[in-house]
């Protein structure tokens, strides 16, 4: 097997493995049970579109592709950040709102 065979299916497996990863998260969302599982499992969807981008630049050889995966990972790190943050003042009510800081 030589090294551009090699590299074909190891692209092809890896498309596969992106895939169910995506699905596994879509599932995780509509199912829950909890907020922090979705959360998580949106997290990890992020992460896996992220990988899809980075995975399609190398078999479209073209780098382009690569500026959507850096903008999704901003994009995703804030989503997370954002809904940590709505999780935590659910959790603990909203008992320091209108408190001067």
């Amino acid at each position: 097997m030589s090294g551009a065979e090699f590299l074909s299916l190891a692209i092809d497996l890896s498309f596969v493995i992106i895939m169910a990863s995506i699905a596994m998260g879509f599932y995780r969302i509509a199912k829950g049970p909890t907020f922090g599982d979705r959360v998580v499992a949106l997290d990890m969807m992020t992460m896996s579109i992220m990988a899809f981008c980075g995975l399609y630049a190398i078999f479209a050889e073209d780098q382009s592709f690569l500026d959507p995966a850096v903008v999704l990972a901003l994009i995703g790190f804030l989503t997370t950040l954002a809904l940590a943050r709505f999780a935590e003042r659910r959790e603990h009510g909203d008992d320091d709102e209108g408190r001067a800081e």
